[in-house]
């Protein structure tokens, strides 16, 4: 898999999760207290998110980080 495509991926994770917490990207971002368009980026991809960065999301959306890469094909 290239690293575009895993972004990619775990952006659409990201989101899956937030809409189930019923948040808004906005709502998001303030709980990790990153800027809205970083929020955006890191959903749709566009941006490299470092550990840190997901380990914040995931705290504010209760879930664990193997969350995101539970899926056959990820890694």
């Amino acid at each position: 898999m290239q690293e575009p495509d895993l972004q990619i991926k775990i952006g659409e994770r990201i989101r899956t999760h937030r809409i189930k917490k019923n948040m808004t990207q906005n709502d998001l971002a303030i709980e990790c207290k990153f800027e809205k368009a970083s929020m955006s980026r890191i959903e749709s991809g566009k941006s490299n998110p470092t550990i840190r960065t997901l380990y914040k999301i995931c705290k504010a959306l209760d879930v664990q980080i193997t969350e995101l890469f539970k899926d056959k094909g990820m890694l």
